[in-house]
């Protein structure tokens, strides 16, 4: 690890990595900085961090990552926050928002406080912060777009507005009676002022000359205070990472699971990565379809089901829809792929020792050459309900078209014609099917009423 940049609704994470080759994690909260800290990375960036709802990030934390030689910066939204309040320990500071509050120009939080997204739709803003209102408008005033007590009226208005109202549209639909105001929306569009994004855009750059040219500042020693609440926090961070150290390592006992689970995870890190680059996440519709499937499967019908769920799996809720954007963004990748792995799945199978009893099995049920006459809906339901049930043990999927694209059909018709054939070679060669599940013997002129 050698550079960490905490950001969200700011700035995408492509763009950081377009000038730093950094990890790039979530807003900041409570615990992170010293979470990463603990690896010791050659620079810490903090842009934007959770204040509401969320433990927001603990000054000693960023106070510990500086006494251990790490330069922190801050820039934008709660990185200029804590900056201002950190400079004179060493904290470096960047761009006109971290100016403004060192100064005392700006006082309030609901500066730069946004609404956004969740994390799986890639925190997009969803109202603008007040200190891009202030610096847009002060730029149509002085390009002669907006009288002086129009701006002055404007800012005080979206100023008197939660920092969740805080939209544009709403916000001109408001004041649309004041001078100035419809040439204003006009000039709106593709001159507004985006300042947190360019207040972190200099601090990347910054950061990333820092780095290039081997000058990052060194911070003057300042010994953090062992208080028990600090001391409190880090033996919970602490307990968490040995914790799931030892789990992994009992999981290492089980080598056949560990490396199921291995690939699996691989796939997930591979997975996350492309939907980054392509700036493409689950949306909501998604992490629901994952979300009832995965209660479905683990019997969690009921919310209170859920919840002791959660808490026995060391989940909260932020917890548990990372989870679900997990494996929706790994079935995405696998069913970008699924018409490029037949080689692949051959050449594993061949690696496993399992080639040669698929091929021989594939081999006999083209040779019976079982011919079944029409099969009528209701015949066609038996066989479903036969190869779930009985061959698979397991309930039918509430969606077969999706299940079957899952495995690289085309759709619900070529699983029903996957599934009738193994049906017709487990009722003639009970050899095959005897391992796979009872199949009563068939009628070839088409009824199959005798199958169980």
């Amino acid at each position: 690890m050698t550079v960490v940049v905490f950001v969200g609704p700011t700035l995408p994470s492509q763009e950081v990595k377009a000038y730093l080759d950094a990890v790039v994690l979530p807003p900041v909260q409570q615990g992170d900085v010293y979470r990463v800290a603990r690896n010791q990375p050659q620079a810490i960036g903090i842009i934007d961090g959770f204040f509401e709802g969320v433990p927001s990030v603990w000054h000693k934390e960023i106070l510990w990552a500086m006494e251990q030689g790490i330069p922190v910066f801050g820039s934008a939204s709660m990185g200029a926050l804590r900056a201002a309040e950190l400079v004179d320990f060493g904290m470096i500071g960047v761009g006109g928002i971290f100016e403004d509050y060192l100064s005392g120009v700006l006082q309030d939080d609901d500066e730069v406080a946004v609404l956004h997204s969740p994390a799986e739709l890639g925190y997009q803003p969803l109202s603008t912060p007040m200190v891009s209102i202030r610096a847009t408008v002060k730029k149509a005033q002085a390009q002669g777009i907006l009288p002086a007590e129009s701006a002055s009226e404007i800012l005080e208005h979206a100023k008197s507005k939660h920092y969740r109202h805080r939209i544009w549209q709403d916000i001109g639909q408001e004041v649309n009676k004041l001078p100035g105001v419809q040439a204003f929306l006009d000039w709106l569009p593709k001159n507004q002022v985006d300042a947190k994004a360019d207040d972190a855009r200099t601090m990347l750059a910054l950061m990333a000359d820092c780095l290039s040219q081997g000058t990052l500042p060194s911070n003057p020693v300042t010994r953090t205070e062992p208080t028990l609440v600090w001391k409190q926090l880090r033996n919970r961070i602490d307990s968490d990472v040995v914790k799931n150290n030892a789990v992994i390592d009992e999981l290492r006992l089980d080598p056949q699971l560990y490396s199921e689970l291995r690939d699996r995870a691989v796939l997930s890190v591979i997975a996350q990565e492309e939907a980054t680059v392509q700036d493409q996440q689950p949306d909501r519709e998604t992490l629901i379809r994952q979300m009832t499937d995965h209660r479905a499967k683990a019997g969690l019908s009921h919310k209170a089901h859920l919840m002791e769920w959660l808490d026995s799996n060391d989940l909260n809720l932020a917890g548990y829809e990372d989870m679900l954007a997990d494996a929706a963004r790994i079935d995405a990748a696998v069913a970008a792929r699924l018409r490029q792995l037949d080689g692949p799945l051959l050449a594993e199978l061949k690696r496993t020792g399992r080639y040669v009893e698929l091929r021989d099995r594939a081999v006999a049920k083209s040779n019976a050459a079982v011919v079944n006459g029409p099969v009528s809906g209701a015949d066609r339901l038996r066989m479903v309900l036969w190869y779930f049930e009985n061959r698979l043990g397991t309930d039918v999927p509430d969606n077969l078209d999706s299940y079957a694209i899952s495995l690289g059909l085309t759709g619900r018709a070529a699983l029903d014609d996957l599934i009738e054939a193994e049906f017709l070679f487990c009722g003639r060669n009970s050899g095959a099917g005897a391992s796979h599940g009872k199949a009563a013997s068939v009628r070839h002129e088409g009824s199959i009423d005798e199958c169980t």
